[in-house]
């Protein structure tokens, strides 16, 4: 299968769009179709939460009142909290410490989504489909955003070094769902101190979990973005039975919409096993895919 379609669709999604580009602001819609994916997630989340809670809470004064500063912070924490985390390690400003596009473009979405009268909730009609364009937007972060710090990094210690670009992936892809998690930002109630989903039981099975290292690690893999990686791509050559030249390194637009590809299939994978197009019996019920 030719992969030319998907690397077109990507240089036209990252192209800067009007009207922010009359201005000299780099906005590009695959950026923004991430950012109204997210807020709308989370509004379906917190509706959830909320109808789950008035059935079963028998004291309804403990519900606090929603504020739109609130769930802006939640929004800003999933999209940056791990990348603060690992920025500080590493190093390396933040994004958000260099230019305040992206924050701005994820409050105007939030503000958006707040003011649509009804939101549908989560159902397999709505997220099948659009497991199709997470897998989009997650493959841009974990194959171009996570790794270039990583791999260009000052130190030829850490840009060498394939723990340190898994350990990024892992911890800016999940950091900031793990936060808001840990502090009930979802819930209806005030602010508590919880145990994250991500280390309740099976909570590592979730695919946002692994997926972002093995993505990232992927990528690696076929651009041989590393010297590791750059042996065990030439390792794997040969145990597959390659004699001949030494393997060259992919295309890094052409490995990333590969790598689209496989993460649409692992989320659409996960929607339909979540929704029950796909039968789960015996220890696969426990096992939670979300």
């Amino acid at each position: 299968m030719s992969l030319q379609p998907f690397i077109s669709l990507y240089r036209y999604a990252l192209e800067p769009i009007a009207p922010f580009s009359w201005f000299g602001i780099k906005v590009c819609s695959i950026e923004l179709v991430a950012a109204l994916r997210l807020c709308t997630i989370l509004r379906q989340t917190r509706e959830d939460l909320y109808a789950k809670y008035q059935r079963r809470a028998g004291d309804k004064q403990s519900v606090e009142e929603r504020s739109f500063l609130r769930d802006a912070c939640t929004s800003l924490t999933i999209k940056f909290g791990g990348e603060a985390v690992i920025g500080s390690l590493l190093g390396v400003p933040p994004s958000f410490m260099l230019s305040g596009v992206s924050p701005g473009v994820y409050i105007a979405a939030q503000a958006i989504v707040e003011y649509i009268p009804v939101i549908p909730s989560m159902s397999l009609g709505t997220e099948l489909p659009l497991s199709i364009v997470d897998g989009f937007t997650r493959a841009l972060l974990l194959c171009s955003l996570i790794p270039k710090p990583v791999i260009t990094h000052a130190s030829p210690v850490i840009a060498s070094s394939p723990w340190t670009l898994l350990l990024s992936s892992l911890v800016i892809a999940n950091g900031g769902f793990f936060m808001t998690s840990m502090f009930s930002f979802l819930e209806p109630t005030p602010l508590t101190l919880t145990t994250p989903a991500a280390i309740k039981p099976y909570g590592w099975t979730t695919t946002d979990i692994w997926c972002a290292p093995f993505i990232t690690g992927l990528y690696a893999l076929l651009t041989q973005a590393q010297p590791f990686w750059a042996e065990l791509h030439s390792v794997i050559s040969t145990v597959l039975g390659n004699t001949g030249d030494k393997v060259g390194p992919m295309d890094p637009e052409a490995a990333r919409a590969l790598c689209a590809l496989i993460l649409a299939g692992m989320f659409s994978t996960r929607t339909a096993k979540n929704y029950g197009l796909i039968w789960k019996k015996g220890v696969a019920d426990k096992i939670k895919i979300q």
